[in-house]
């Protein structure tokens, strides 16, 4: 019989629910973590509140990454061994003391970087990269509207942005956040507390690629600031699901609206973007050019203030719960 370890779901009316479950099995092509941390995510949030539920098959344990010690290894396995320092992305099950995970979701942690640190990286790098540089094929010189600045995702494309050409302008809900997207090199930014962002953006010269959580009343101000050939990608629904469209302009202006979610994605698209990031973001960190974006280390056992916290929008990148 499985030892038990303590996980975290979805209990009722958002708050959260500690089990104890089996500790996992590891299948041939996995990888079984010993979780040290575990990261947070806004899409956690939207699992609690029942309105982002896990895909068939997944776990229905909180969390989508994680840092940690290799524990056990499949016996298709042979990039990882027991005791590696690893970081994963995952389709769920990250809130736990053990998960299991496709050995192509797991990176080793980058050089110099610590096991905290690397809990933050594998969700929002993954996110920014896959949709800015894989789905709007960012080209060097395209200049990119990044809302929600101050959030993990946010963080991460403001970097990357700046390491391969590409100018940015930010949104954020506070100067003090405003002031940390200028340190990761935005080029302009916008507090949305003085309403719409569109003369501001129009007056830089407009963009070429928006990535926006925000959706709602955002997509018709996306619209009117997207160049020729423009692509917004919407990748959460912070504002609302409901939007107004300009149908003469999308076709006008050859606008492109791309609607993704990361988690859903198949293994071999998750694969792929693990590799990506691998070749591609991980020389950054190690050389220093690129740094996680990490708010507050928290004790798992105040989950329920970290989660308020996300709820009051009252972080500046990302949370991560230590085991």
């Amino acid at each position: 019989m499985s030892a038990s370890m303590q996980v975290i779901v979805a209990g009722e009316q958002q708050q959260v629910q500690w089990q104890h479950r089996p500790q996992p099995q590891v299948a041939a092509d996995e990888v079984l973590i010993k979780v040290a941390y575990s990261g947070m995510n806004r899409a956690d949030l939207m699992q609690l509140a029942g309105h982002y539920p896990p895909p068939p098959g997944a776990s229905d344990v909180l969390g989508l990454e994680v840092s940690g010690m290799v524990h056990a290894v499949g016996t298709n396995v042979g990039a990882f061994k027991v005791g590696d320092r690893v970081c994963a992305l995952l389709t769920g099950g990250g809130y736990a003391e053990y998960v299991a995970v496709p050995a192509t979701q797991v990176l080793p942690v980058p050089a110099k970087m610590d096991l905290a640190q690397a809990a933050g990286i594998c969700e929002v790098f993954a996110t920014a990269w896959y949709n800015v540089y894989g789905l709007a094929a960012a080209q060097p010189g395209e200049r990119i509207l990044v809302h929600a600045a101050a959030s993990g995702v946010g963080q991460a494309l403001l970097q990357l942005a700046r390491e391969r050409g590409n100018p940015t302008f930010a949104t954020a809900g506070s100067d003090e956040k405003l002031v940390q997207a200028q340190r990761l090199g935005a080029e302009k930014v916008w507090n949305r507390r003085n309403g719409s962002f569109v003369d501001a953006v129009k007056a830089w010269g407009g963009v070429d690629i928006i990535l926006d959580p925000v959706a709602g009343d955002y997509v018709a101000w996306d619209q009117q600031v997207l160049n020729q050939d423009g692509r917004l990608i919407v990748i959460g629904l912070m504002g609302g699901r409901e939007a107004q469209l300009d149908a003469g302009r999308l076709l006008m202006k050859r606008q492109r609206i791309i609607g993704s979610t990361l988690r859903s994605q198949p293994l071999q698209v998750k694969a792929r973007i693990m590799a990506e990031l691998y070749a591609h973001v991980w020389p950054l960190f190690e050389q220093a050019r690129i740094t996680p974006n990490i708010d507050e280390v928290i004790p798992v056992g105040e989950v329920e203030q970290a989660f308020q916290r996300l709820r009051d929008n009252a972080t500046q990148g990302k949370l991560i719960l230590v085991w």
